[in-house]
């Protein structure tokens, strides 16, 4: 496991080269991009309630809880980071500041302050989005955003789609995924009703992407315990057909450990049969904060593994 404040230096020694064609994020590859790490540091992070400005949303902040978060970040060392609960791209980048990365974040539209804060009078609950930050020198491009995941509903998060790297590109598939069914299925919840309405959505990105051949991960916070046995969402999702679309969990059998309450984990890192090929054997980390439990900067730890990719 990682712990602050050991830094993951290695990643950030990318090499340089020339820039690809194309234009920035978006809508093409990114300006930033050299050549691709023969090693890439992907991971998922949960920030909770990361808002815009100081003292607003559900997890209010000062400048000195975004200074720590950046903290985390660089201790996490990743090169792309899908997060989630983020209002803006503006949001995003007070933790994933503009001279260490890139960040793209979903297109969906948003009303702004959406009801109130439990247990938290005057307190108004803010966009929540999903998006990547990816580090300057590692070339990416933005495909469209994966709306059909959210059902048509625009309090539901859709998917932000990237490919990385300058040849053989991985595709990445950045997630939220409806609360409220976190194991089982009960006859009468809706929370379970949208999740599995969710479920053959993506079903169809991931096998799509088998059928393409292409390395396919997908990344986020499941809101769902899909290591569980015979989860009948990761079944569902890794029904073996196609073939290519074969699926595996980053995390295999391990428990997690950021909360003791919670031992099982919902954030995951997906790969499909030709990803899980370019996974570093032993390299899935959870980072954990080396604080007490109260003083966690987010209610979910960042999960990792890293990848070999194409020169």
């Amino acid at each position: 496991m990682l712990r602050v404040p050991e830094l993951t230096t290695a990643l950030a020694l990318i090499l340089t080269g020339c820039t690809p064609p194309g234009t920035p994020s978006g809508g093409g590859t990114s300006a930033n991009g050299t050549a691709t790490p023969a090693r890439l540091k992907v991971a998922s992070w949960n920030v909770e309630h990361l808002a815009e400005r100081d003292g607003e949303g559900c997890r209010p902040r000062q400048e000195a809880d975004y200074a720590a978060l950046r903290g985390h970040a660089e201790a996490l060392g990743a090169d792309v980071i899908a997060f989630q609960e983020v209002e803006s791209k503006a949001a995003a980048e007070r933790v994933f500041t503009p001279d260490k990365y890139e960040v793209v974040i979903e297109e969906r539209a948003s009303a702004g302050a959406q009801g109130g804060c439990y247990g938290m009078p005057g307190q108004r609950l803010r966009p929540q989005k999903v998006g990547f930050a990816i580090r300057r020198g590692v070339p990416f491009t933005r495909n469209p955003d994966f709306t059909a995941l959210g059902l048509g509903n625009d309090n539901l998060r859709t998917g932000v789609d990237i490919s990385v790297g300058a040849s053989a590109p991985l595709r990445m598939l950045a997630v939220h995924l409806k609360s409220g069914c976190n194991s089982g299925r009960a006859p009468t919840d809706r929370d379970c009703d949208t999740l599995f309405a969710q479920v053959p959505v993506l079903e169809q990105w991931i096998d799509t992407r088998g059928q393409e051949g292409a390395p396919a991960l997908v990344l986020g916070d499941f809101n769902r315990r899909l290591a569980s046995r015979n989860d009948l969402v990761f079944t569902d999702l890794d029904d073996g057909e196609p073939a290519a679309s074969d699926l595996s969990l980053a995390s295999g059998t391990a428990g997690a450990t950021c909360k003791s309450k919670y031992r099982e984990f919902i954030d995951f890192v997906v790969l499909n049969k030709s990803a899980a090929e370019q996974a570093v054997a032993g390299s899935f980390q959870e980072y954990t904060y080396d604080l007490p439990e109260e003083q966690h900067p987010s209610d979910h730890c960042p999960v990792s593994v890293s990848l070999r990719t194409a020169s």
